[in-house]
């Protein structure tokens, strides 16, 4: 792609047509910024697609199903993915911090998670039952290791590689993009038209080619060597990490609104739970909802991403603010419909999915934002570790609402996650506007 094509499209993702502004990158990156801000989008676009094709939560959950492993594993799936992908950071990043350049971690960390999912085929069409559950989610076990890796790095490319004023764009753009294509497969799913097993496998095979398509086109951004002190001892890095919460107050407050935001993750299932209580076709409502949830979900971040993105350039506290609103908004509208019996329609259950996925989004993209922003190049790598580790501790404790559901009932779970929701916004209306224009400089 030529110089003038990649000026063109920047300027159009971003309306910036007024000279290119360079807000907390070196002075050396800004010429770089637009192929730059491209290689971000399409190299994160073509993970985020990966990601909602491999989605545990729907598509290895039902995946596991066919294959008659036990439910033991089946309930492991998420914890696995999403502690195993938070919970090594406060630990790994002391050492990928000895990196001038950590594109090259996140371009291995993509190439491992691509062939996590080769092998997480091969024993769908090789294994049954306890052997098949058992060698997913050691497969699993290794992708969220290595999406670790991409996670803790990923922060500090993008605040050295993307100005200020874009970032926000650039993931909810890569986010939409994907959002399309996972539309697709999830309208695929839903139509029946299609031979399931072999659609499953198939998506999960284009995950992989998308992650090691993101590994090679990522190793190509033009990454200034930025800092390497702090590369230490693992455990003695840890520690340190963890005293920034007692340093700084804005990073508590941070953390304990992504904390409580976690309700948005956590309650998909717990809804479907709820509108699928009385369908007597498990079986037919379990593959149906598979494909309409993934629609919905990648519908929602299709719609919104991009401007959520937008928004939390200008205020990814308000982003936060709004999103926890959302959430609760869409719990308690929940609760509402299955009092008066529609939750179970046709368009109840989609509906409030559709609606929490728009939350769920602004949630992930203005709490990336905000935490990219809030710190600067030494602490970026820490503040990232230290915030995905604590939050990987809450959401393994998170399967303790399974007990709950177990207890009190499904619909007692949706009214603590709308309670954590509501108060997420109260705990986020006392955070900085970080989005300042101090220290702007424009690159004509």
């Amino acid at each position: 792609m030529s110089k003038a094509t990649l000026e063109t499209a920047y300027r159009m993702l971003t309306s910036d047509d007024d000279g290119r502004v360079c807000r907390d990158i070196p002075e050396s990156a800004c010429n770089d910024q637009p192929r730059n801000f491209l290689t971000h989008i399409v190299s994160l676009g073509a993970t985020k697609t990966a990601d909602g094709l491999i989605d545990p939560k729907l598509v290895l959950s039902w995946l596991l199903t066919q294959l008659g492993a036990p439910a033991i594993y089946i309930g492991l799936l998420v914890p696995v993915r999403e502690s195993g992908a938070l919970l090594p950071q406060l630990f790994t990043a002391a050492g990928l911090r000895r990196l001038p350049q950590r594109k090259w971690a996140w371009s291995v960390g993509s190439v491992v998670q691509g062939l996590s999912a080769i092998a997480i085929v091969a024993a769908a069409l090789t294994l049954e039952g306890a052997a098949a559950g058992l060698a997913i989610i050691l497969a699993l076990a290794t992708l969220a290791l290595a999406r670790s890796v991409c996670s803790v790095t990923y922060k500090d490319v993008l605040g050295k590689t993307v100005s200020k004023a874009q970032r926000g764009t650039a993931t909810g753009t890569a986010s939409s993009v994907a959002a399309l294509f996972v539309i697709l497969f999830g309208a695929a799913l839903a139509s029946g038209l299609f031979e399931r097993m072999a659609l499953v496998t198939s998506a999960i095979l284009v995950a992989a080619g998308l992650w090691l398509m993101a590994a090679l086109l990522f190793s190509t951004l033009e990454e200034k060597p930025g800092s390497t002190e702090g590369g230490r001892n693992p455990l003695a890095a840890a520690w340190q990490n963890l005293s920034l919460l007692r340093e700084d107050a804005q990073l508590r407050r941070f953390i304990a609104t992504r904390g409580l935001l976690i309700s948005t993750a956590l309650a998909p299932p717990f809804m479907v739970a709820l509108g699928s209580q009385d369908v007597s076709d498990r079986a037919a409502q379990a593959f149906g909802g598979l494909g309409l949830l993934v629609v919905a979900s990648s519908g929602a971040a299709l719609l919104s991403s991009y401007v959520w993105g937008r928004m939390a350039d200008r205020s990814s506290r308000k982003v936060l603010i709004f999103s926890a609103i959302a959430a609760t908004l869409s719990l308690a509208a929940t609760l509402g419909l299955d009092a008066a019996g529609l939750l179970e329609t046709v368009w109840g259950l989609p509906l409030v999915i559709f609606t929490l996925m728009i939350a769920y989004q602004g949630v992930r993209l203005g709490r990336s934002t905000h935490l990219v922003d809030m710190a600067d190049e030494d602490t970026r790598v820490a503040y990232t570790a230290l915030s995905n580790t604590i939050i990987g501790l809450l959401l393994a404790l998170g399967s303790g609402f399974s007990l709950l559901a177990e207890l009190s009932g499904v619909s007692a779970v949706i009214v603590v996650l709308a309670g954590m929701s509501a108060l997420a916004a109260l705990v986020a209306l006392g955070l900085d506007e970080v989005q300042t224009a101090a220290g702007d400089r424009k690159v004509s």
